[in-house]
């Protein structure tokens, strides 16, 4: 049952600072389900103890269901009385059982948060508030209890029952039932609760920890998607040896189950023990997977099994503290994707997603630090802030300290809070006791939000054998946070000299923590160029007077790959803004820069692939005071067709290079397509006669869904007469497939020719389109709200689309709404004629009755 909010009444804040502790506290609980999709019965036994020295009555969080019993101490009690959909029941004494009966409905629940069914499977999603929607109980993370769990089904419809922990017992039943039963020794938030039940099978493997101990892994899916699970498998080991390498983490059970469900809001989750997956991060081959969803297969497995412990076994106080566990995790399976392939294109993604997702929310309405002060839902709060800003706040802090002091943080942080539900204050003290260092100023990552400008101003004094770099940062206000203070932010620079190109002294590490800073180079008897905020040391947006020559230069010279990747992508911005801004910009230099990059041996051919493809249309407009969606998109395809064109032998090349080769999954395979990938967009953009037909020819010839998908992308966005074959014989070879069909929409989405947005609005009618699904809500209408050029037409009709769908999914699952908002929130950034149109459809979803509290906060907090 949905939990709608009128419009017109105002949701009260949840605010950090009022947090107390939990009044009454639940050392064990005892779950018994009677498992039917229309009708489930769950019958909890919860021993509850009070929490100090008060007269409060106990308080269990409940939604949607109504209580059919109520016992306390085995008896019958009348005096509870019902509050906010949960129950207050009034206790004398310090020790109690308490018994309630409910009853819900899986198969209407559409919001996809607590009990509910998908595909013919009933599983759960409890985090953050989904288990008050299963049973009463205080759902808040502070409450950590021992489970165990019963579970009744039918044996036909339901032959695998599974749960958090390890599996006590099991056994049939004369009416064609059957029952399992978990127990989790470990206590936990009921927030990582679980339990699936369906028919599915399992790819069965183990692994043997460090301390000798045998673990039985299990990833149950649908048996047809059986040789599908493969790769999740190995990432799942490889995972478990690493974090024992990197972090001296030891798995804790007996079994470590996944489960793949195809209706799922999130990527997965790492309930204990057993991780419920969005199948899209479990299922891979190479005819229905591209590259990179191996890779983000490869990384969700390993982020939910990093959570064994930095968000199991230490857990968060309240949800303030999110970024405690997500920023950590995320920082922690960044490392690990790191050492499993290209550490140097590992970085740059994770850079590009956090420019792409992070830095226009802290340069929004909806801003907030990664530890936020308040909320009106927490759903909303599972931002690119909270994951991604947090994971660099991480990195800047394992910078600072160096590898053996962080890991010795990290250490103490482990033993110190292990079976706790701990503050991002706990961690940040643990690298201090870990490193002895003081981390007071550093704090104010944590409680500032927005992205800090650095301005990096070098003079020279070759004669004199000396430099100096005069360093100033600022942070933009926010909302709420008008004033800032200085930040610490740790800078790896270098100089490297102009003629020789060889690197002057060391690296540095410097810790930019005033409104400004000198550092004076000694022993530099040449003009130095400077490289800054190498391997992006520091989230920052950095304003250097650097010349196009000497981002050139840098292209060429700098020793970091990632400051080498960012010369060239300074050196395109800075030409297309130009470009953009006067109506003319000179080419050549990025020309003759991504020549010499396609041309050095040294490179792998991944690093190229990132290195030479232009900055996207929504980065450029973010270096805009006001973006420009047509002039942009001109802007890009007149540079896009100038290096098609002059660079032309060299794209063919590449084009052919491996070409033929067998499918594989190593790292210089996949770094060959990527590539092949990039050069095939660029012979498209030459406007080369023969374009249309290499692409279709790469599409039809491809033995491997990262080729296959390159050809697709590159003609769906070409006036060809080849593009509606692919897009018919793609449909129709995997019109089965759903994950794969999410492609074919999205590819669709994301074009950025005329006539899109009609076929947009049509596919979105299509018999195959649903908003019931997230990843297909994703699929088109997210595709869609990214797409700069079209979502953002002059007419507005993009706008009044997108609102339309985003109602239309809140009245199913306003979570998922509520997360494709952000795009009609940027309207500051836009004209005024845009910014009104995108006013408009904000006011019209915050005036809709029975708006979800969800989404009408998004909307809300973008108008003010």
């Amino acid at each position: 049952m949905l939990d709608m909010h009128a419009a017109t009444r105002t949701p009260t804040p949840i605010r950090r600072e009022d947090y107390r502790p939990p009044d009454w506290l639940v050392p064990a609980i005892s779950l018994d389900f009677d498992l039917d999709p229309a009708r489930t019965v769950v019958r909890a036994r919860l021993e509850v103890t009070r929490n100090g020295a008060h007269d409060r009555p106990l308080v269990l969080d409940g939604a949607g269901q109504q209580p059919l019993a109520v016992r306390v101490d085995g008896r019958e009690v009348n005096d509870w009385r019902q509050q906010d959909g949960g129950l207050v029941v009034p206790l004398a004494g310090e020790a109690h059982v308490i018994e309630t009966e409910v009853e819900i409905a899986p198969e209407t629940n559409t919001q996809l948060m607590g009990l509910y069914a998908s595909g013919g499977l009933l599983c759960t999603q409890c985090e953050a508030e989904g288990f008050r929607r299963i049973t009463f109980f205080p759902d808040r993370p502070d409450v950590l209890a021992t489970y165990t769990v019963r579970m009744t089904a039918d044996r036909e419809t339901f032959p695998v029952l599974l749960a958090n922990g390890n599996r006590t017992g099991a056994g049939l039943l004369d009416d064609g039932r059957h029952w399992a039963e978990w127990h989790d020794p470990f206590p936990k938030p009921c927030y990582l609760f679980a339990l699936v039940a369906g028919d599915l099978q399992a790819n069965v493997g183990g692994f043997t920890t460090m301390s000798g101990r045998q673990v039985e892994l299990a990833i149950w899916v649908r048996e047809a998607d059986l040789p599908k699970t493969e790769h999740a498998m190995s990432a799942l080991k490889a995972a478990m040896a690493w974090d024992e390498q990197t972090y001296g983490r030891e798995y804790d059970l007996d079994l470590f189950n996944i489960v793949a469900v195809a209706d799922f809001n999130f990527g997965a989750m790492e309930n204990k023990s057993l991780n419920i997956f969005n199948s899209r991060y479990v299922l891979a081959d190479p005819d229905t997977a591209t590259d990179a969803d191996y890779d983000a297969i490869a990384a969700v497995v390993a982020h939910e099994y990093f959570h064994n412990w930095s968000g199991n076994r230490v857990t968060c106080r309240d949800w303030f503290q999110l970024s405690l566990k997500e920023g950590f995790t995320v920082f922690r399976d960044q490392g690990f994707s790191a050492d499993q392939g290209s550490p140097a294109v590992k970085r740059i993604e994770d850079v590009r997603s956090l420019r792409a997702s992070q830095f226009p929310e802290d340069a929004g309405p909806l801003a907030h630090p990664i530890r936020p002060e308040s909320y009106l839902e927490i759903s909303n709060f599972y931002t690119a802030t909270i994951y991604n800003k947090g994971a660099e706040v991480i990195r800047m802090m394992a910078t600072i300290l160096g590898p053996r002091s962080f890991r010795a943080g990290a250490d103490h942080y482990f033993m110190r809070h292990d079976g706790e539900a701990a503050t991002c204050e706990d961690f940040v003290r643990a690298m201090e006791f870990g490193a002895g260092v003081d981390l007071s100023q550093f704090r104010l990552w944590y409680s500032q939000a927005g992205t800090p400008r650095v301005a990096a101003r070098l003079t020279a004094d070759p004669g004199g054998g000396r430099a100096t770099l005069n360093l100033a940062q600022s942070i933009p206000s926010t909302p709420g946070q008008p004033d800032k203070q200085p930040m610490v932010i740790p800078l790896r620079l270098r100089l490297f000299a102009w003629g020789s190109g060889a690197a002057i002294g060391e690296e540095q590490l410097v810790l930019l923590d005033t409104p400004e800073k000198t550092i004076v180079f000694e022993g530099v008897g040449e003009r130095p160029v400077l490289s800054i905020n190498r391997g992006f040391s520091a989230p920052v947006i950095v304003e250097a007077d650097r010349t196009a020559a000497d981002l050139a230069f840098l292209s060429r010279h700098d020793d970091d790959p990632f400051a080498r990747y960012e010369a060239m992508q300074q050196l395109m911005l800075d030409t297309l803004i130009e470009r953009v801004s006067t109506g003319e910009a000179d080419h050549g230099p990025v020309v003759a820069a991504v020549a010499d990059t396609l041309a050095d041996p040294a490179l792998d051919r991944a690093f190229v692939g990132e290195a030479v493809l232009l900055p996207s249309e929504s980065f450029i407009g973010d270096g805009m005071l006001v973006v420009d969606p047509e002039a942009i998109h001109a802007a890009r395809e007149a540079l896009r067709r100038d290096l098609g064109r002059k660079l032309e032998s060299e794209w063919r090349a590449a084009l052919a290079d491996g070409a033929d080769a067998p499918f594989a999954l190593t790292p210089e395979a996949k770094g060959r397509r990527r590539l092949r990938g990039i050069a095939l967009g660029y012979v498209a953009a030459s406007e080369a006669k023969d374009g249309g037909a290499i692409a279709f020819r790469q599409f039809e010839r491809a033995d491997n869904m990262t080729d296959r998908m390159a050809g697709l992308v590159t003609l769906v966005n070409l006036a060809a007469d080849e593009r509606e074959a692919a897009l018919d014989i793609f449909y129709n070879r995997y019109s089965d497939d759903a994950l794969v069909i999410d492609k074919w929409f999205s590819a669709q989405a994301l074009a950025t020719r005329d006539g899109t947005l009609d076929e947009v609005i049509a596919l979105a009618k299509h018999r195959d389109f649903t908003l019931a699904n997230p990843n297909r809500a994703r699929a088109l209408i997210g595709a869609f709200g990214v797409n700069q050029r079209i979502f953002h037409a002059a007419s507005g009709r993009g706008y009044a689309f997108y609102a339309d769908q985003l109602l239309a999914l809140d009245r199913l699952n306003p979570q998922t709404a509520a997360k494709l908002l952000p795009p009609l929130g940027r309207w500051r950034r836009f004209d005024e004629d845009r910014a009104a149109l995108m006013r408009d459809q904000l006011r019209r979803i915050v005036d809709t009755p029975g708006v979800s509290k969800d989404l009408f906060e998004q909307a809300s907090k973008s108008l003010e």
